[in-house]
């Protein structure tokens, strides 16, 4: 009977559990997607690159983690907010109240196992497709993958069912301890308006106070390291909290009182509606601007290491190119790549130098680091200064020739500069390095790849020992690859969670305001004006968590400027994916609203 009756009760509200079931849905599967790209061990174990970025995936599980627990527990209250008052009526019809925390409970786990089922289908489907376009990005060989991977299965399904139980619990125990009438009569209950003193004085200065000290430590993260991700979590999550509790009373109050705006429309209507239940969505759209700072600004921070991948290559060294003996086979490919710029210098080795011969090098000047400070950092140009002959003590033109000769060849030898005359007087085998910049570096990856490779047998060494360019753009495409991948999904489940959160606190409170819609209805308000009414209502509530949630990831990106050269690199396109998805979830809550408090045509 309980089953029949929690089965009724979850089609009578189909469309309202729909909401909730995709926000749970999206959970399970984000959460075993990256479960599975961080636990597969046979995966792991042959991919030296993903091993290096497992602990990106595993930093993300635990940070999804979190936010999932505290999401699940606000979202299946929504449950009980949808049923209180049928709760009540079939408690006063003789249900007995066990009975009741029974039927709650039942509902709880069948939405919670639906979601399960679903979100592990829809897990398994992402993690095929975002493990391909991972290895697609990282050009590596999918051994030992597998997107159905029992082990991540298996957490995810036990991570989740706690989760639903605790929420299950929490839910019945919440209804144990209110009465019928309360149930009967839940609908009935106002919003206090807000309270102004002293204290909102005192809040709003401390609000302002803690932002300060937040945005302050992200500007100065290169000095403060893990203390100002400390000091920046702890004041901007408070001082949010603090500056809707305070400012967004005083907002809706200010908008009320312009008499010109005021009674245009139906628009005292609406700042009323607002003004009345603005100190119930204080916490909510405190937290859903949190969750757009992480969500847009995980997106934002992957995409930034992305995007910064050549920008920080390009700082390690202003050549594509630099082989050293090259062989036949080399200079083929060397001929297949179009330069703007290459040189060839020659040199002789004994045992105790490396030289270099002073004409090439004046001829064709290397390059060399120039400046000081952040702003200059990995800047070149062509070095300057005159060279003279015999050992380099010059720092400048030293660094120029580091660039030149690699560290694992010629450790012993010092370098001296010598003239055309005794360079030929040396006796010494002749050999040379080629050093170029190519129109396009990506164009020619298979081809900076080979070289590498050919290097590599040539002085028996591992390629990533070899420190060319290409190497160093493989470690941070496959680390920025990683980063991305996770700041994506990560920032979409935050997205979803957010609007989700948002939604069910509009939703459940819907009911409430159906006899005021409908009474301004009756008396000759056309449906129109009242649509309208409610697009406005609700584009402010949702513009000001967006403003500030916004407002956080613009200047938190700051606290990246000391390891990425320009963080804000196409910070349109995680921005646009957000106002995507917000959009999508304002004109969903619009119409459910619409449905619910607006008479049927």
């Amino acid at each position: 009977m309980l089953v029949k009756l929690s089965m009724s009760g979850l089609k009578s509200k189909l469309k309202d559990y729909l909401v909730l079931l995709v926000g749970l849905v999206i959970s399970v599967s984000i959460f075993y997607m990256f479960q599975t790209l961080a636990l597969n061990k046979a995966f792991i174990e042959s991919n030296s690159i993903i091993s290096s970025i497992q602990f990106v995936f595993h930093a993300g599980s635990v940070l999804l983690a979190v936010i999932t627990f505290f999401y699940i527990l606000y979202a299946n209250s929504f449950l009980m907010t949808l049923r209180q008052k049928e709760f009540g009526m079939y408690m006063m019809l003789g249900a007995k109240k066990h009975k009741i925390m029974m039927l709650m409970f039942l509902e709880t786990m069948i939405l919670g196992i639906v979601s399960l089922v679903i979100g592990n289908a829809i897990g398994i489907g992402l993690a095929q497709g975002v493990g391909q376009m991972l290895m697609k990005q990282l050009e590596f060989t999918a051994g030992g993958y597998k997107a159905f991977y029992m082990p991540s299965l298996q957490i995810t399904c036990l991570f989740f069912l706690v989760l639903f139980i605790i929420s299950a619990i929490m839910n019945t125990l919440k209804l144990s301890r209110i009465s019928v009438l309360q149930l009967v009569h839940a609908e009935s209950h106002t919003d206090r308006p807000a309270v102004k003193g002293k204290m909102t004085v005192v809040t709003a200065i401390l609000s302002i106070i803690l932002l300060a000290i937040g945005y302050w430590a992200m500007f100065n993260m290169e000095t403060l390291q893990q203390l100002g991700i400390i000091i920046s979590l702890i004041t901007t999550t408070s001082g949010t909290y603090l500056l809707f509790m305070t400012f967004l009373p005083l907002m809706i109050g200010r908008l009320k009182k312009n008499k010109k705006r005021n009674e245009k429309g139906l628009n005292s209507f609406t700042y009323a509606q607002l003004s009345f239940r603005v100190n119930s969505l204080t916490k909510v759209l405190a937290t859903v601007a949190m969750l757009i700072a992480l969500g847009a600004g995980a997106i934002t921070a992957g995409m930034g290491f992305q995007n910064n991948v050549m920008v920080t290559v390009n700082s390690f060294t202003p050549y594509d190119l630099v082989i050293h003996q090259p062989t036949e086979q080399e200079k083929a490919v060397i001929d297949t790549i179009t330069f703007t710029s290459k040189q060839q210098y020659r040199y002789k080795v004994d045992k105790k130098y490396v030289y270099y011969v002073k004409t090439d090098l004046e001829q064709h000047p290397p390059f060399a680091p120039y400046g000081v400070g952040r702003d200059s950092f990995g800047q070149y140009k062509p070095i300057t200064e005159a060279i003279s002959t015999g050992v380099v003590e010059s720092e400048n033109w030293n660094d120029a020739l580091r660039l030149i000769q690699p560290h694992y060849l010629y450790l012993e030898q010092q370098v001296q500069i010598v003239d055309e005359q005794k360079y030929n007087q040396l006796q010494a085998k002749e050999s040379s390095v080629i050093v170029g910049i190519s129109d396009d570096f990506l164009t020619y990856k298979e081809k900076w790849a080979q070289l590498d490779k050919m290097q590599a047998a040539k002085y028996n060494l591992s390629e990533m020992v070899l420190s060319s360019k290409y190497a160093s753009y493989s470690a941070m495409h496959g680390f920025s690859s990683g980063t991305v991948f996770m700041g994506f999904f990560l920032g979409i489940a935050f997205l979803a969670m957010m609007a989700s959160s948002l939604m069910f606190k509009i939703l459940s409170g819907a009911t409430k305001d159906t006899s005021r819609y409908q009474m301004l209805h009756k008396i000759g308000v056309r449906r129109e004006r009242l649509v309208r009414s409610i697009y406005k209502e609700q584009f402010l509530v949702f513009l000001f968590p967006a403003i500030i949630g916004i407002a956080h990831v613009v200047l938190g990106m700051e606290m990246f400027s000391f390891i990425l050269r320009n963080p804000y690199d196409r910070i349109w396109v995680p921005l646009t994916i957000f106002a995507v998805i917000y959009a999508a979830y304002y004109f969903i809550t619009v119409q459910m609203y619409k449905r619910i408090v607006l008479p049927s045509k």
